[in-house]
């Protein structure tokens, strides 16, 4: 019975209806990030590139709990990107660089080692023998909660699939995007025809130049056999007033008609 009904309450967003889900990137100013955050997207994304025109340096609003918050970062040190991890409560990173699959690998092995440092500083406390029969010792000493990992790969006409081989087992997520001049918010699409060649089952995120302009563009590929691993539709800079600060109803459009 209880299962019936919480069933029956959720309520999925239109772009989980279609399959995928949203992550709005380049956020960057807080009033805009709370009026974007109520439109119910899964991922919202902070740059933290400073060369970037949206780079991220305030305070993020608390956020509805299914919001993931994603870090972007391009060639950061590993100190760097966890310290951001940490100061924003980040459940995700996105590497926009050329950071290799070992790099991978030492990111997700040094969060855990500071996740398990924090967690045991807080455990850490003087227990008075009043205290100790009720204590729950069995209670875990660590945060067992993990950092997602989104790596970025740039395509313009084509792509040599065969460089994802080595990141198959070090990140959670692929992240198409379009070669451009600059890492990321370029303004325009590639060619979406070059996922007819994905070879992996690894969920990816769809990203480059997505406005309104590219709703039927979408609802097509959706349709179509190489977006079957196709997690998240990922748009930035095509619903902007400025850089980092978005248009709520043409946001609200595109999800409806999505």
């Amino acid at each position: 019975m209880s299962r019936k009904v919480k069933h029956i309450n959720q309520t999925p967003s239109s772009l989980e209806r279609a399959g995928v889900r949203l992550k709005i990137c380049g956020m960057k100013f807080q009033d805009n990030i709370e009026a974007v955050a109520a439109l119910q997207s899964d991922y919202l994304g902070f740059i933290f590139y400073e060369k970037s025109t949206r780079f991220f340096d305030g305070e993020i609003p608390k956020l509805p709990q299914h919001i993931k918050k994603v870090g972007v970062f391009v060639n950061a040190s590993l100190d760097y990107i966890i310290r951001k991890v940490n100061k924003y409560d980040l459940q995700a990173v996105q590497l926009h660089g050329k950071e290799s699959p070992e790099f991978c690998v030492e990111l997700k092995r040094h969060y855990e080692e500071c996740q398990f440092e924090r967690s045991r500083e807080q455990n850490d406390v003087v227990i008075s023998h009043k205290e100790t029969d009720c204590h729950n010792f069995s209670q875990k000493s660590r945060n067992d909660k993990a950092i997602e990992i989104i790596k970025v790969f740039s395509i313009k006409n084509d792509f040599d699939f065969k460089v994802l081989e080595s990141y198959e087992d070090v990140c959670d997520y692929y992240l198409f995007d379009t070669k451009g001049k600059l890492p990321g918010g370029n303004g325009y699409t590639f060619n979406w025809e070059v996922l007819k060649n994905y070879p992996s089952t690894k969920p990816y995120f769809l990203s480059g130049g997505i406005g309104l302009d590219e709703v039927e563009s979408i609802l097509s590929f959706l349709r179509r056999q190489e977006s079957k691993y196709c997690y998240v539709i990922d748009v930035n800079s095509k619903f902007e007033i400025e850089p980092g600060l978005k248009e709520i109803e043409q946001l609200k459009e595109f999800i409806t008609k999505i």
